[in-house]
């Protein structure tokens, strides 16, 4: 029987659990996050080819705190972590979900020291926070090219303005 939920490690996780959870994932380790507010074709070619890079994906969600500081409007989320959650787990390309409260994930990064560490196209390698310190592991940093330009907030509006 499936069950796509085993792959969210709460926040509430103790770090012996959580280093125990991240030790069995094969490797080499993939991250990357984002809001993931309503997903879409943008969001799944783009997490496919993450995963690609390596053994296995782990993907951080900005909780819907952190979403509303990020200036997408003040009626974001429109899905909540744990839906946001829910959904990033039952794909097949993603093996773990883990959500963070602050603006950036750096703090999430160094737990996870991960091979590689990876955002879409829009951000240049330079500027991908936490880059130093994967980098300084041995790791590397991407930055994807976007097959599909899709945006959550263009979908948002498309739906409004219809």
């Amino acid at each position: 029987m499936l069950n796509s939920l085993a792959k969210v490690i709460a926040a509430e996780t103790s770090e012996a659990d959580f280093r125990d959870i991240i030790s069995k994932l094969p490797k080499p380790l993939v991250f990357t996050n984002g809001c993931f507010d309503i997903l879409h074709r943008g969001h799944t070619t783009y997490l496919e080819q993450a995963r690609n890079l390596g053994g296995s994906l782990i993907v951080a969600a900005n909780t819907d705190a952190s979403v509303k500081r990020q200036n997408k409007g003040d009626d974001r989320p429109i899905n909540s972590l744990e839906d946001r959650m829910a959904l990033l787990s039952s794909l097949e390309c993603v093996n773990a979900v883990i959500s963070f409260d602050e603006d950036t994930p750096f703090n999430v990064i160094k737990r996870i020291m991960p091979d590689h560490l990876v955002k879409g196209g829009d951000w240049d390698i330079q500027d991908i926070v936490g880059g130093d310190i994967v980098l300084a592991n041995g790791g590397q940093v991407h930055s994807i090219d976007f097959e599909f330009n899709r945006s959550t907030t263009s979908l948002i509006n498309q739906i409004r303005n219809v």
